[in-house]
């Protein structure tokens, strides 16, 4: 049996997912908040007209995020 037998089930972003998170679980409480920090994500929209970026939009805004972490606890 080979030692990468998960590429039989998932592809490496998945796998890499999957084990990020088993890491970022297995952290102390103080370490695992800093770590869960650094794997947040913003994510923007811009419109160009004519060469001109219009103003930028976030898709996920903080409010939003905080609102859906306090109801999953």
């Amino acid at each position: 049996m080979s030692s990468a037998t998960w590429r039989n089930f998932f592809t490496y972003n998945k796998y890499a997912q999957i084990t990020a998170r088993a890491v970022r679980q297995s952290l102390k409480e103080s370490e695992r908040v800093v770590a869960e920090k650094r794997g947040t994500t913003a994510l923007k929209y811009q419109r160009w007209e004519n060469g001109v970026g219009g103003p930028q939009v976030f898709l996920n805004p903080e409010e939003d995020k905080k609102v859906g972490k306090s109801a999953a606890v």
